[in-house]
């Protein structure tokens, strides 16, 4: 790697540390290296994208692309629960309200169906439970 590029990429993991400080204060000590070490075969421009352009691009802010991403979490049929829970989660963290993340369930049901809002808007509620419990 030329020093261009190693300063480059330094830029790029910093920039990711901001914007996962933006979506959830807890994952500010987040570690590339350690993900890299649990999944060998991850491409580091796949990380790159994840964290350094694509969610660190300006127009929206880290609440609006959390709740993007419950709505096509939910279209899918809201099948990864694991990362559903995650991302409301982080979406709470980064300022979204539970009538936001409700409201951007329900609107998918037009495009996902009843089955997945439903499914989705179960899911919600029970990491709301969790959070009153904390």
């Amino acid at each position: 790697m030329t020093d261009a590029f190693t300063k480059l990429f330094a830029q790029m993991m910093a920039s990711g540390q901001e914007m996962a400080r933006a979506f959830n204060p807890a994952l500010e000590h987040f570690d590339m290296r350690a993900m890299e070490k649990l999944v060998p075969t991850m491409p580091s421009d796949m990380l790159e994208m994840w964290f350094g352009k694509t969610f660190n691009r300006e127009g929206l802010d880290a609440k609006t692309r959390l709740l993007l991403t419950i709505g096509a979490i939910t279209v899918q049929g809201a099948m990864a629960e694991p990362q559903l829970r995650m991302t409301i989660r982080q979406a709470i963290a980064a300022g979204a309200t539970k009538r936001e993340i409700a409201e951007t369930i329900f609107q998918m049901s037009m495009f996902g169906g009843l089955p997945a809002m439903q499914k989705a808007l179960e899911i919600a509620q029970s990491v709301y439970a969790e959070e009153d419990q904390e």
